[in-house]
């Protein structure tokens, strides 16, 4: 399948925690580079059908995750009625864009679903970053006390075994002749000048250097709380060094699968780490088989989720949200009570996408 590679939007794709917040914020920077920030609305697919949007498809869009508001877009300058999906996210992209020449978005969310994308909208490019499998978990679990996301059930197995797929999909692409260019968040932070050189060239336009440092970047479509810390900063840092916060069986099970990995892919992926204990073995099939399904599961919840929001009542999602949001300071407030006196951090801002 061929694809105009030079007029579709741009995709910036990662698994959560890998360093998207951070590479977004670099992009922007660039003058002709304008990204939303997790706009996410191809997850609301059920506001279009074929026979156009629902009257409320930006009510809704707006409630699920504060876009328009975060990235400053009235919703008046959005048509009430689109035909189709793809034409509600290119109006928002583009009145977003303005002047400049590349215009799309950066999400977590789309890593399982990058051939629908680039099916829903042609002509696309896709930079898709990579990091270390056990790292991403150890940022995930480090995240937890700053956002209630990461404390869902299941997200660190969405985390690993999302890797894999995103792999698998970024495969595909690459068969379909998908413009697609990859980098790691290790290499990212260690040499921004060489990585975002090589991000230019494949989005055909000059270097920039301001895209090597968080001066006087806009960050105001992000997300408050301490896990985007490290990219409200002025330099580009990699994360703290930490006590090692991985549980020993989430340890073993992440070695395993970076050493099946790596043998399936003849050692070029996961590139990091570079090394790993030689004593990890392979998950079994029966591993490999139940996680698989419970990955399929969890995913199936996420979309019930996203499906929701798309018809239940406003006032019934309005109830659930005040829910969510009391048992997320209820949880802070007994963590912080705790003999342990770990207290965690008190938020001034509830974090809409969180409560979802």
């Amino acid at each position: 399948m061929q694809r105009d590679s030079g007029s579709g939007p741009l995709f910036v794709i990662g698994m959560w925690r890998s360093g998207t917040s951070l590479l977004y914020t670099l992009l922007n920077q660039h003058p002709q580079i304008a990204l939303l920030y997790e706009g996410d609305l191809p997850l609301l697919r059920p506001l279009f059908t074929s026979k156009g949007s629902k009257k409320d498809w930006r009510e809704r869009w707006e409630f699920w995750n504060s876009a328009l508001s975060r990235h400053r877009i009235q919703t008046s300058t959005i048509p009430e009625v689109v035909p189709d999906l793809r034409t509600a996210a290119l109006a928002v992209w583009k009145q977003y864009a303005g002047d400049a020449a590349i215009f799309g978005e950066k999400s977590p969310d789309y890593f399982d679903s990058l051939q629908m994308i680039a099916r829903e909208f042609p002509g696309a490019k896709f930079i898709i970053i990579w990091r270390s499998p056990a790292d991403i978990c150890r940022s995930i679990i480090h995240a937890r006390k700053g956002s209630s996301f990461f404390s869902k059930p299941g997200i660190a197995h969405r985390a690993i075994i999302g890797s894999h797929r995103m792999k698998q999909e970024c495969e595909a692409l690459l068969r379909l002749n998908v413009p697609v260019h990859q980098i790691q968040y290790e290499e990212m932070v260690a040499d921004a000048t060489r990585v975002m050189s090589g991000v230019c060239e494949f989005l055909g336009i000059p270097f920039d250097a301001r895209m090597c440092s968080l001066e006087g970047s806009d960050r105001s479509a992000i997300y408050e709380g301490s896990h985007h810390e490290l990219v409200k900063q002025k330099k580009i840092v990699s994360s703290k060094n930490r006590e090692e916060v991985l549980p020993p069986q989430l340890r073993k099970k992440i070695e395993r699968y970076v050493a099946y990995w790596k043998k399936q892919y003849g050692g070029e992926w996961p590139r990091y780490p570079q090394s790993q204990p030689s004593a990890s073995g392979f998950p079994s099939a029966m591993e490999r088989l139940f996680d698989e399904a419970l990955f399929r599961g969890l995913r199936v919840l996420d979309g019930f989720t996203a499906f929701v929001y798309c018809y239940a009542p406003f006032s019934w999602l309005e109830k659930y949200r005040a829910f969510k949001a009391r048992r997320y300071q209820s949880d802070a407030t007994k963590k912080a009570e705790s003999p342990a006196g770990n207290k965690p951090e008190i938020l001034t801002q509830v974090e809409v996408h969180e409560l979802k």
